[in-house]
């Protein structure tokens, strides 16, 4: 009786994990080790993009991948990384849904013995065993210097920000705000939580309170800056300016919808990340740091990206 009530709490457990989204399911075999993946939300393509390249690079590797779906709330983030502790994964990689929120989960995670990886956006005052991300900093300048240049140095502008305490948005408004300083005013700075919906609402709001009174806005994501298009429709050449560099943020580029993209490599993060957990796992060491390039996409090398 004690052996089938601990059978069903493990398939109970394996069900509700599984059951967070996500997993696309693995060709490794039974006795391989497991990476968990706690990625932050699979509503957004880009975070789809980096899901797939690492299950393909799991089943390349022969390694079981685990993936759950925060859904953008800290608290299932949380709650997530203390299931795939008492699973027993052997490395986590998480994509922070909030770098200062999930810090404690992750420090015990580590304190487990299971080394973890941080992906796109780093985890606050925890030493993890490495980090891949683009450098957001210098990808928020790359679209600070593009507005500022297509503006002639001068103008205003709107800037629509990530989720408050993200890394990502704390690193890419800096970078734009360090690329337009003395150039370009910012005249209004809002948070669109990284969200397409929220992006169109807080375009809308913000559009009507300064009618008139700027030419660009810089949105931190391109879920933000398509959601945000509609409600600038209206206004004649104003310069539109995303960050991700997803294939229908190519294309709106490609139809004169959107000004331009800062580039990331989400498949390329997704698959240094699971490439890194197993090096961790057999016991190699890896760089603390690893980078991932950025380029600005506008229309003049589009096509390159969409080929």
């Amino acid at each position: 009786m004690k052996k089938l009530f601990s059978l069903v709490i493990a398939l109970f457990l394996a069900i509700g994990i599984s059951g967070c989204g996500g997993n696309t399911g693995s060709t490794a075999p039974a006795d391989a080790p497991t990476i968990g993946f706690s990625i932050s939300t699979l509503s957004n393509p880009f975070f789809v993009s980096m899901r797939d390249a690492a299950q393909q690079k799991a089943n390349e590797l022969g390694v079981n991948l685990l993936v759950l779906d925060a859904s953008d709330q800290p608290a299932q983030q949380i709650n997530d990384i203390e299931n795939l502790v008492n699973q027993g994964v052997k490395a986590i990689v998480i994509n922070p849904t909030d770098s200062d929120a999930v810090a404690s989960a992750v420090q015990a995670a580590i304190d487990a013995g299971i080394p973890v990886i941080s992906v796109d956006r780093s985890v606050t005052g925890v030493n993890v065993a490495s980090h891949i991300a683009s450098d957001n900093v210098a990808g928020g300048r790359l679209a600070g210097e593009f507005i500022a240049d297509k503006l002639g140095g001068h103008g205003n502008v709107i800037e629509l920000e990530g989720i408050p305490g993200a890394s990502a948005a704390i690193e890419r408004g800096r970078g734009f705000e360090e690329a337009v300083a003395g150039k370009l005013d910012i005249i209004a700075k809002q948070p669109a939580n990284f969200e397409r919906a929220m992006g169109l609402s807080v375009m809308e709001n913000l559009a009507q309170a300064h009618s008139g009174n700027f030419q660009a806005v810089f949105a931190q994501n391109d879920e933000m800056i398509l959601g945000a298009l509609p409600a600038l429709q209206n206004i004649e050449g104003i310069i539109t300016v995303g960050f991700d560099g997803g294939t229908e943020a190519f294309e709106a580029i490609r139809d004169g919808r959107l000004s331009a993209t800062v580039a990331q490599q989400p498949d390329v993060m997704g698959q240094l990340g699971v490439e890194n957990a197993l090096k961790l796992i057999n016991g190699e060491s890896i760089q603390a740091s690893i980078p991932a390039e950025t380029v600005l996409v506008n229309a003049d090398n589009v096509a390159q990206f969409l080929d």
